[in-house]
């Protein structure tokens, strides 16, 4: 038997990338809900994730955090879904995911805080400018059908999560770009599925900073 997925995770975190990324590749997996003031930070939890935050993804003993990372783990953990390119062919593949967990999430978690990088100290944001990202963006998604070519994969997930995320809630706009290809994406059934888990478990939690899960 393959050794039991947990998944620990609070409805408006970024666990909910984490849960679409669970629902495409297939396995059955327990799901461990947390509240943001008690449980995430009791000691149980914190044994498994000192940073005392969502998601962690536990896959018999190994522990897995943050959502890009958890998204490539199970890529690789479970090759039949297809959710990772052949080895050697990956360049695209781990250059937008890691960029949407770079450069990405700085720039609009900077522009959610209200936070401006100073005139001339762009280079040291890392990102650079909101801006310059967004036209990056703009670009990688306009190319091929999924952001590492004619094949969906995990870079998907996380990019278009971003996307998706961003443009409901104004960190990132809507331009014609994103919401074509968040069109394309954001209506699989493993998406939709996923979006329909979370929903249900919001009435029973209490909102969370939008910015610190």
């Amino acid at each position: 038997m393959p050794e039991d997925l947990v998944f620990y995770t609070h409805p408006m975190s970024r666990g909910r990338i984490v849960r679409w990324m669970l629902e495409e590749v297939g396995q059955p997996y327990r799901t461990e809900v947390l509240d943001y003031a008690t449980t995430m930070k009791a000691p149980g939890y914190l044994a498994i994730n000192p940073m005392g935050k969502v998601p962690t993804l536990r896959h018999g003993e190994a522990v897995v955090t943050e959502a890009a990372a958890i998204c490539a783990y199970l890529a690789d953990a479970f090759p039949a879904a297809g959710l990772a390119p052949p080895p050697g062919k990956r360049a695209a593949y781990y250059r937008w995911l890691f960029f949407a967990a770079g450069p990405l999430e700085q720039a609009a978690t900077n522009k959610a805080l209200g936070l401006v990088v100073p005139e001339g100290r762009e280079a040291m944001a890392g990102f650079g400018s909101l801006d310059a990202v967004l036209h990056v963006l703009e670009q990688a998604v306009s190319h091929d059908r999924y952001v590492a070519g004619e094949r969906f994969s995990a870079a998907d997930v996380y990019l278009g999560a971003q996307i998706g995320w961003g443009m409901q809630f104004g960190t990132i706009e809507k331009r014609p770009a994103f919401e074509q290809y968040w069109g394309r994406i954001g209506t699989r059934t493993a998406a939709l599925r996923a979006k329909a888990i979370d929903d249900a478990l919001l009435p029973q939690q209490k909102p969370p900073s939008p910015v610190t899960s």
